[in-house]
């Protein structure tokens, strides 16, 4: 019996999809799969049995996942899963920087008690007048399942898009519009673009990345949209910008103390995949991937260890390696499986940085001995028996 431990609300239609060989349990020490939408796990105590972490949602920093690689924890995320309830918030909110809808909601309830305020609202409704976003230039940065249903989405809104990614996957390509227009470099969409919106991941390299110097590029009266992460942007730049006009507005998906009191500034309390759908679709995904590694030990949309998949075991037996990413390794399991006698029939491997990871379907059944040797081999850190 696999026990699941929820450390937040999952929806039920996820839960559903567990089958009776499945159990569930309040306590982490017992669990060996944890789903998990927003708790910070860097402080707990990770079970040495506990074989997976899916994470309901995209983003993943609440987790340890080079501790969790280091102890052969497979850590998930639902890539796409709530992208569409992403995009349309940031369409919603491109809307409502070009048009300032809040400013006139605001002024017909301060003016409610007026008995003419229909003619008052002739008056004062061009305090709230905008611009239009047909024809403006958006920049994308970022075209992953987010950031081509933005683009999309914006060019039939009659938009002129262009895109940035260096790492943009076949799949997102062909899932773009034609009409997107890539470039090279995001300081080529600084140089032109009205709005700007950013769909990465927050690491090293993009931390702080909208500064001063990117500010500096960008059109005077830019629109920044950010709904990844808000220390994607420098605050103290970002504050300097608005002051000056640099930046025309910023919308941000991320409340904290600064983003809060920040002029010329709309702050969502972290919407941007709070609805029931995505809700929904982010635990039935994170269910399919804790069940397709726990049955099969197939690894998809994992972010410390590589993806990697043999389909359903077909032979009489199967295991699974967590290990260094280091010369010989290979050679080392087929040769002990050798010495044993056991025939491997198929085996797929990948790596990914300092961790690989294989899977070995053996045409007998696994033994106790067969696992031990495995598991005495210098930088192997995980070996489990599927079948």
């Amino acid at each position: 019996m696999t026990k699941i431990n929820c450390l937040n609300p999952i929806a039920a239609c996820g839960l559903d999809m567990l089958t009776d060989n499945y159990e569930m349990t309040d306590t982490m020490a017992e669990a060996d799969a944890v789903l998990v939408r927003s708790a910070v796990m860097h402080d707990m105590d990770l079970p040495e049995h506990l074989l997976a972490i899916a994470r309901a949602g995209a983003g993943v920093n609440n987790i340890p996942l080079e501790k969790c690689a280091d102890q052969g924890i497979v850590v998930f995320n639902t890539p796409g899963a709530n992208a569409n309830g992403v995009k349309e918030l940031v369409i919603a909110s491109m809307l409502l920087a070009a048009r300032d809808i809040t400013g006139g909601i605001q002024w017909c309830q301060e003016n409610k008690g007026d008995a003419g305020v229909a003619k008052s609202a002739e008056k004062a409704k061009k305090a709230f007048a905008g611009t239009e976003i047909k024809g403006k230039k958006l920049g994308i940065i970022g075209l992953g399942a987010i950031g081509v249903l933005v683009a999309n989405a914006a060019n039939r809104l009659g938009m002129d898009v262009y895109g940035c990614d260096p790492y943009l996957s076949v799949e997102h390509a062909l899932n773009m519009s034609r009409d997107v227009t890539m470039v090279k470099t995001n300081e080529e969409l600084y140089a032109m673009c009205d709005y700007i919106t950013v769909h990465v991941p927050l690491l090293d390299s993009t931390k702080g990345m909208f500064n001063k110097e990117a500010f500096a590029k960008m059109k005077d009266g830019v629109v920044l949209l950010n709904f990844s992460r808000d220390t994607l942007v420098n605050e103290e730049d970002i504050k300097e910008a608005l002051e000056s006009g640099r930046v025309g507005r910023y919308v941000v998906d991320f409340p904290n103390p600064t983003t809060v009191n920040l002029p010329n500034t709309t702050v969502t309390p972290h919407l941007g995949a709070s609805t029931q759908e995505s809700e929904d679709n982010c635990a039935k995904l994170a269910v399919r991937e804790i069940r397709d590694f726990i049955e099969n030990g197939n690894i998809k949309n994992s972010v410390n260890y590589p993806n990697c998949d043999a389909g359903v075991c077909s032979t009489e037996g199967r295991i699974t390696i967590c290990h260094k990413n280091v010369p010989n390794m290979l050679s080392r399991f087929t040769a002990l499986f050798s010495k044993d006698g056991v025939n491997i029939e198929t085996m797929v491997t990948k790596s990914r940085g300092d961790y690989a990871y294989t899977i070995l379907d053996i045409c007998s059944s696994s033994t106790d001995q067969v696992v031990k040797e495995l598991e005495s081999l210098s930088n192997v850190i995980r070996v489990r028996v599927i079948k």
